[in-house]
């Protein structure tokens, strides 16, 4: 029997496919993309501080390709289905007019090949936007291999253009997606994309976004975070997103990546692009892993006690961004107070957005340690004769006495 559309939006609107943006996490670990309750298709999406619905569907779950971590390739035993291109442009205009979503996000699988595939994701966006009228956010999904021509139409008619890269490296791709080449397949549209960007920047507002997932071919945090500095500095990325890797339909290819490892790549990547971390500085340790135990901007500040305790009323903003607990806003403002006279309390700098606790142990206020603990701690490394490094030891336990005790060593010699 031949599914109804509803049908087809429970089946294509709730695929397990790892996507970038229903799987992405925030520094502060809170997804950017939620399934709306009971509701086939609809995310909720973070956009610019808020949360807005989005139809988020697959064309076609048919799919050629063999992505080992994909639930639709092509030697899953799942049910198949597909809208046509005329059908989801109707489906999503009726939920647009009845308030239940105000963007859409179409991907679909390789039925075809990429042009083929691509050529039925754009007729549904030419659909929307001349025979609707629809003139909100569209995002559309890349097919790897695409050619030139459809990366153009594609280009024209959406707000946000996306390919997956999946892997750091050619050799990590292999290991899991065996029928892409990590070059031809996914590299080469991504340059097409930012090519037609510098010809065209009033378009293609959103930007290009991708996504890798984490673990699935034995790669470390380095290798994913080299392959995102290079997104952002070559290719202009919009947003890199990391997707914890889960075994699916029973084909295991490494442990389950776990959410904290995601959560800390995210967490690395913002220290790349606001606080003017190079990768070089990231904190890694054996196997080239991000430690587990504390967010990696603190673990710099416990390996580099020699740079801190850090003067508020005279730092410039590039080392206050490296102070635990401060941020770019915070420490713009921080800035900006300074110009008014010198700051005299720990209340104005709370006012000013300052995560008092994380920070102290790396601060001085006009040339007074402020971290009452770190002074006891540094009196009771004195008597033990230990090392600063030494007292880091109890991480787990306790992160900021551990980095009240470093700083307080070098703020009490």
């Amino acid at each position: 029997m031949a599914m109804d559309s509803d049908e087809k939006l429970r089946l294509l609107g709730g695929t397990e496919d790892l996507d970038e943006e229903r799987r992405a996490y925030s520094p502060a670990h809170s997804p950017q993309m939620r399934q709306a309750p009971g509701a086939a298709g609809i995310y909720w999406a973070a956009a610019r501080g808020r949360r807005v619905p989005l139809l988020r569907a697959l064309r076609t779950n048919v799919c050629e390709l063999d992505c080992r971590y994909c639930a639709i390739n092509r030697h899953r035993d799942t049910r198949r289905a597909s809208f046509r291109p005329e059908e989801l442009a109707r489906t999503f205009m009726q939920m647009h007019e009845r308030g239940m979503v105000v963007g859409i996000f179409l991907s679909s699988g390789v039925a075809g090949g990429p042009d083929r595939t691509a050529e039925k994701l754009i007729e549904t966006v030419e659909l929307l936007r001349e025979r609707y009228r629809y003139r909100g956010y569209v995002h559309l999904k890349v097919m790897p291999g695409q050619s030139p021509d459809y990366i153009r139409r594609a280009f024209e008619l959406a707000d946000r253009l996306s390919i997956n890269l999946e892997a750091p490296t050619p050799d990590h791709l292999a290991r899991i997606a065996p029928s892409k080449d990590f070059w031809r397949h996914l590299v080469a549209p991504m340059r097409e994309v930012v090519r037609l960007q510098r010809l065209h920047p009033e378009k293609l507002r959103a930007g290009q976004i991708t996504q890798m997932v984490v673990g699935a071919a034995g790669d470390s945090d380095r290798d994913i975070l080299a392959a995102t500095q290079w997104l952002y500095g070559e290719l202009g990325m919009r947003r890199v997103y990391y997707s914890a890797y889960r075994p699916v339909c029973g084909e295991v290819l490494a442990p389950p990546a776990s959410d904290l490892r995601e959560h800390r790549l995210y967490q690395a990547d913002w220290l790349m692009r606001f606080y003017g971390f190079r990768l070089e500085e990231l904190p890694f340790g054996p196997g080239g892993s991000l430690p587990q135990d504390m967010d990696p901007k603190l673990a710099w500040a416990l390996r580099h006690p020699e740079l801190f305790p850090v003067e508020v009323n005279r730092a410039p903003r590039e080392w206050l961004l490296r102070v635990p607990g401060i941020g770019p806003e915070s420490a713009q403002r921080i800035v900006r107070r300074r110009r008014e006279g010198a700051i005299r309390s720990l209340e104005e700098l709370r006012g000013l957005g300052v995560v008092v606790r994380r920070a102290l142990p790396f601060l001085l206020l006009d040339g007074r340690y402020l971290a009452d603990r770190a002074a006891a701690r540094a009196l009771w490394a004195r008597k033990h004769e230990e090392a600063p490094r030494q007292l880091s030891l109890p991480w787990e336990a306790d992160p900021l006495a551990a980095a009240a005790a470093v700083v307080g060593l070098r703020a009490a010699s």
